[in-house]
């Protein structure tokens, strides 16, 4: 995936600071926040784990001027992390003190949240045999449901939900570099995904374009084992009647509101392209739209969540869905 990094320069040509970058670093235990941090880290961002948020504020309050150390040199963004073992843990009171932070004109704050299927991280604990915090003496699926419900309200709130089920450590260490590498272009960062509706919808996603209008390359036999990204596959859904009318007008939607979104501020803006499984017709139609925003002078990541899902296949190989 390539993106946009969301850290903008530490000051720009006229001599204007702009805040100090602090990014939030949480998610559920075993979905990979040390992986993350150390990503961070090699990028120049300078991590804390395991601190407690409600000391965030003392924390920004003893630090040196935005964007500069005492000494006048840059100082590094901040990747601060916590998880539901940091002392003191509370999802709301979080949230409530890095709203009222995020009203500061000296810092900027933005949350990364991790998430992982219950399965795989059932999975992960029993290949390192370890205990789950929140089990107790219970199976460590229960704990996993426990802490699942506690940090409900910090992934709805968060500003980016990175799903690491199917993730290797490489695989979530270079989605970390191009979301936030320093070196990208600066800006608002754009995420081009596809997805499969049986799967289910991607929580946080701002635009979202339903593409099982279109004839579904699955019920081809030389298609079926291929994805989007291949070439047969492509020319199948280019040559679908439906499909250069309808993507061009969900082309044009798109590149006339990223200068709108731009200009409201927003940070991070997230296009999702569904189709039943996740392999054809939504990966193709992310990677095209990709193309088109690339056209443009934009530099969008592209993640497509269920192209290595073998349920995919399972889901729509019982009736011919569309």
């Amino acid at each position: 995936m390539t993106a946009e990094s969301p850290i903008p320069p530490d000051s720009d040509p006229a001599g204007d600071k702009k805040p100090t970058r602090i990014l939030l670093v949480t998610g559920l235990l075993g979905a990979g926040k040390t992986t993350a941090l150390r990503a961070l880290e090699d990028l120049g961002w300078e991590p804390v784990d395991n601190f407690p948020v409600r000391l965030l504020p003392r924390l920004v309050s003893t630090a040196p001027g935005p964007g500069h150390d005492r000494s006048g040199a840059e100082s590094p963004p901040l990747a601060i992390g916590f998880d539901s073992r940091t002392r003191g843990f509370d999802p709301q009171q979080v949230i409530a003190e890095v709203d009222a932070l995020a009203r500061r004109d000296d810092i900027a704050v933005s949350t990364l949240f991790l998430d992982c299927g219950s399965e795989e991280l059932e999975r992960r604990y029993n290949e390192t045999r370890r205990r789950h915090p929140m089990a107790g003496e219970r199976p460590v699926a229960a704990g996993i449901a426990a802490e699942r419900e506690l940090m409900a309200p910090l992934r709805r709130w968060a500003d980016v939900v990175v799903n690491t089920t199917s993730f290797s450590t490489n695989d979530l260490g270079r989605t970390i570099r191009e979301l936030f590498a320093p070196s990208a272009p600066q800006g608002m960062t754009i995420t081009v995904s596809s997805f499969g509706f049986a799967r289910g919808m991607p929580p946080l996603a701002d635009l979202v374009f339903d593409m099982r209008f279109l004839d579904n390359p699955h019920w081809v036999e030389d298609l079926r084992p291929l994805t989007g990204r291949d070439a047969p596959v492509a020319d199948h859904i280019a040559g679908d009647p439906a499909w250069q009318d309808n993507f061009a007008r969900i082309r044009d939607l798109v590149l006339s509101l990223v200068p709108l979104y731009e200009a409201q501020g927003k940070t991070y803006l997230h296009i999702a392209f569904g189709c039943t499984g996740g392999k054809h017709r939504s990966v193709f139609s992310a990677e095209s739209m990709a193309q088109a925003l690339r056209k443009t002078g934009h530099n969008p990541g592209v993640l497509h969540r269920n192209l290595d899902t073998s349920a995919s296949d399972l889901v729509e190989g019982g009736t011919r869905a569309r």
